[in-house]
């Protein structure tokens, strides 16, 4: 297993909704495998697998020196207020825009077992289980963005080098 390249903006893999996990084979212990070799690099919150050119439902995190993976996760509650906090993203690099986030989020998905695994949590990992699961469901945090915001990120991204 390794870590993979990130996909960037523009990729279509990053605006498709992903498929949930059926069976648990060798080709999902790779991904996961992999989603975690990919997470732990420094500055990484966490990692989708499309962000690695994958359409599955799976993520990985690490938030507060906890490494760890989701599959088919659902965010079943989200709880306090909405603030704008600043968020930035590996498939969207360089770019940081206050981004309107839950304070608590709860997601529920399994393991590489099939158990019940459940992940919530307030602050980076209120913002990462949200902002994963976005990234599962096709969408980027640009979208979330407000008007102002998106269009001078949609700017930004057109005037990158990377784009």
């Amino acid at each position: 297993m390794t870590e993979r390249p990130i996909r960037i903006f523009g990729d279509p893999v990053l605006t498709t909704p992903t498929e949930p996990i059926g069976a648990i084979d060798d080709g999902v212990r790779h991904l996961v495998q992999d989603l975690l070799d990919s997470v732990a690099l420094p500055g990484r919150a966490g990692v989708a697998a499309t962000q690695i050119g994958v359409g599955l439902r799976a993520f990985s995190y690490n938030v507060d020196g906890e490494i760890g993976y989701i599959l088919n996760p659902q965010i079943v509650e989200l709880g306090g207020e909405v603030e704008l906090v600043d968020e930035g993203c590996l498939s969207v690099p360089g770019l940081w825009f206050k981004t309107p986030r839950h304070t608590y989020a709860k997601a529920v998905g399994i393991d590489l077992d099939g158990a019940e695994v459940t992940l919530e949590g307030t602050g980076l990992m209120a913002q990462a289980l949200q902002h994963e699961t976005d990234h599962l469901e096709g969408m980027l945090y640009l979208s979330r963005l407000e008007p102002a915001s998106r269009r001078e990120a949609m700017k930004q991204v057109r005037e990158s080098d990377w784009f």
